[in-house]
């Protein structure tokens, strides 16, 4: 898989297009039962950026941007005043429904694997959630190196959280991780600061990792 993710990548971006179909833009839309659910992972993910939080000028990467709900969370806040935003989604209609309800000249909405800009912090919100039919094994290598990739992508730091593997209740078609695994390879593969955020109420655990 780490020489050809386009087959699997192509069937989750399908499966991502139904839910759209299904749900619209909204929490259901991207597997989020709720709106309070993801603002709450927001909000954790956002412990990343506490020394910069009332900085304006920064610009953000969101792997797996789905309809722009991280955009709308950040919009108001100093730091994307005089910023710049970039989304990243592998589902086309994905950007296409973030670029038709956000028109704010910041936010760029790309569908792209990968983050293909530079910024200063970087997320990744559910992104790596749904695997379809792809082994654990195989989505567990592409998730590291799709890890790595947006780190160099970070010039102050990146964060990122995942469904936890330490609970009982699991779907075939979710990938669900160690925590601690992947905090040991963030700390040996990234850079030796790094935090393990979990114990909040929900299914998951979310991971900083600073320059």
């Amino acid at each position: 898989m780490a020489n050809d993710i386009t087959k699997p990548l192509g069937l989750v971006a399908a499966g991502y297009a139904v839910q759209l179909k299904e749900h619209g833009a909204t929490p259901m839309g991207v597997l989020w039962s709720d709106k309070e659910g993801q603002e709450l992972r927001f909000r954790i993910l956002m412990e990343l950026i506490e020394a910069d939080i009332n900085n304006g000028g920064l610009t953000i990467n969101d792997l797996g941007c789905g309809y722009g709900a991280f955009f709308e969370f950040l919009k108001d806040m100093p730091l994307l005043e005089g910023g710049h935003y970039y989304g990243f989604d592998i589902c086309d209609d994905m950007v296409e429904a973030a670029k038709q309800r956000i028109s704010d000249p910041r936010a760029v909405f790309m569908e792209s694997s990968f983050a293909t800009q530079k910024a200063d912090y970087s997320f990744a919100s559910g992104t790596f959630n749904m695997k379809g039919t792809e082994p654990d094994k195989d989505w567990s290598q592409y998730v590291k190196e799709s890890l790595r990739q947006l780190f160099s992508q970070s010039a102050k730091g990146m964060a990122f959280n995942i469904l936890d593997s330490r609970q009982s209740e699991r779907q075939e078609w979710l990938y669900y991780a160690d925590p601690e695994e992947l905090l040991d390879y963030c700390r040996s593969t990234l850079s030796p600061k790094v935090k393990l955020i979990d114990g909040y109420p929900l299914k998951e655990a979310t991971i900083l990792v600073g320059k």
